[in-house]
């Protein structure tokens, strides 16, 4: 790791959340003469690689530089006063806990730019991509940096018009009934989170997330917090998304290019549950005591329903939709995220913050390799895919093939991989629950999640034997296999989820501290 003084922190940290809306507005100005290369489309698709690849290498170099002897510990903190009149500030900082997806935010918005300089989704204006790409990265970078409640509502928000309008205008067929759900979804959630969180602010006296968590709930009524605890985690519950407010994800993420489905599923839903573990369980403890076995009821049916899901789809002759399939698939892995959440205790809370940056990576995977399997098939359905002898794609295009069955085994929690330890550290979490909450209880959530883990493996081996397997028919030529392009995109994500599985101490090394001293009430 390396020295850097704090002012430089609070400059890279600053300069990460603001540069990609300074780089959206420059993505609509005319290219200057000599930028232009081929074309202006061109020139435009190649400033957002640029952006991106700029905030990703000082995201980088922020995380080199941050304190890994103390990641419970604020850093590169900022605090401005904002709005005095309601004690607003504009307040940055990150930990162990935060700092792991600001750096997958980063790592993915900048492949997803190259992706997309390469192959552009079809549809109006790459100036109009590229700057509702760099205000997305934006806003979701500020929800993982900003320490102020009204601020971290705010940069949640930001998120949704430039996500509708990626799905509205880049995607697919039915687009924009998708989109239109997606957007009433989550507003509608939004606007019972505002009124929690403004619950909160009026009655602690302050929106200052650091000075809440470190007060732990004791300037709060239980009967306040319990109210708090529903509205905030109603809003949270929708962009997780929790069963059962999880039906706008599947048409979002089947309708929407193949770069938003790797951002909806390996960012947005981690604002959810990241707000969980950030506000909820620090600011309102006895309101979360309240309803965790609840969100645990409700995670274990989402593991068990998104699964059955996927096994429904991926069944012969069912026309089930590979994109679809992988949507369903979050409905189950985001059940294991909450599941450890609700255990309220170190090892559940740091096995969801570890499942939810594996999610980001396998599942961004997925996504590009389905997206890949669309540009080729013409078509995400699994029949089609399968053919009448199935696809065979370790036979047509072997690399691509090869690493389809790779993404699959990762997703569905291998040994070795990462996948493997947020689920289990999750389960282990909600074996022995913290103090107050029911173990029968949590003993039978366990075992339902156990059974969620042998549907996954299910679902997903079915899917590569069905699309990967069996021999080349003679008539069908060799597809395309893996570009250049494609490999420089995902090639990050296979040796981070390999390097994960493998070294997982690297991770928890950063979210254990932080979260004994979240749970903790603010002390180390």
């Amino acid at each position: 790791m390396i020295d850097i003084s704090e002012s430089v922190m609070q400059f890279l940290l600053a300069f990460i959340v603001v540069a990609p809306l300074i780089g959206a507005v420059a993505a609509l100005l005319p290219a200057p003469p000599g930028l232009k290369g081929k074309s202006p489309d061109q020139a435009v698709l190649r400033h957002g690689v640029t952006v991106t690849g700029v905030i990703l290498i000082a995201a980088i170099v922020l995380a080199l530089g941050f304190d890994h002897g103390h990641p419970s510990k604020m850093q590169a903190t900022t605090d401005i006063q904002w709005i005095p009149a309601l004690n607003v500030h504009i307040h940055l900082g990150i930990d162990g806990i935060s700092l792991p997806l600001l750096v997958l935010t980063a790592l993915l918005t900048f492949l997803c730019a190259l992706y997309s300089a390469f192959k552009m989704p079809a549809g109006p204006s790459p100036k109009a991509f590229v700057a509702l790409l760099l205000v997305l990265e934006s806003g979701t970078l500020a929800t993982f940096a900003v320490l102020d409640l009204v601020l971290f509502f705010l940069a949640f928000e930001m998120v949704l018009i430039p996500m509708y309008f990626l799905i509205a205008r880049w995607g697919g067929d039915q687009r924009q009934a998708a989109a239109w759900k997606f957007i009433l979804y989550t507003l509608l959630g939004s606007v019972v989170m505002l009124l929690g969180l403004l619950l909160v602010g009026l009655k602690s006296g302050t929106f200052d997330m650091v000075a809440l968590a470190t007060d732990n709930g004791r300037g709060l009524t239980t009967s306040v917090q319990v109210i708090a605890v529903l509205a905030i985690g109603i809003g949270l519950a929708v962009k997780t998304p929790m069963f059962p407010l999880h039906s706008w994800l599947p048409d979002a993420h089947t309708a929407a290019p193949t770069v938003g489905s790797v951002l909806l599923a390996g960012v947005l839903l981690k604002m959810g549950t990241y707000g969980f573990v950030r506000i909820v369980l620090p600011i309102a403890p006895h309101g979360m005591h309240t309803f965790a076995p609840y969100l645990a009821a409700f995670a274990v049916a989402g593991i068990i329903y998104g699964s059955l899901a996927c096994l429904a789809l991926a069944k012969k002759g069912n026309k089930g939709d590979l994109k679809r399939l992988i949507a369903y698939s979050s409905v189950g892995h985001m059940g294991f995220v909450l599941l450890g959440i609700s255990s309220m205790t170190p090892t559940g809370v740091n096995g969801a913050l570890f499942a939810n940056i594996a999610h980001g990576l396998i599942t961004g995977l997925l996504f590009f390799l389905v997206g890949a399997l669309k540009d080729r098939y013409g078509t995400a359905d699994l029949d089609t895919l399968a053919g009448a002898t199935g696809a065979a794609l370790y036979g047509r295009a072997p690399r691509l093939g090869g690493l389809l069955a790779f993404a699959a085994v990762a997703s569905l929690g291998l040994p070795g991989l990462a996948g493997f330890w947020g689920e289990m550290l999750a389960m282990f979490g909600a074996f022995e629950p913290a103090a107050g909450l029911s173990r029968p209880a949590y003993l039978t959530f366990v075992a339902i999640a156990a059974f969620g883990t042998l549907l996954t493996a299910a679902y997903l081996l079915v899917v590569v034997r069905r699309v990967c397997m069996g021999g080349k028919p003679a008539e069908e030529p060799r597809l395309a296999d893996i570009q250049g392009y494609e490999f420089a995109a995902w090639s990050p994500l296979v040796a981070l989820t390999v390097l994960a599985g493998l070294w997982p101490a690297v991770l928890l090394g950063l979210t254990d501290p932080a979260v004994q001293k979240l749970l903790a009430g603010g002390k180390s």
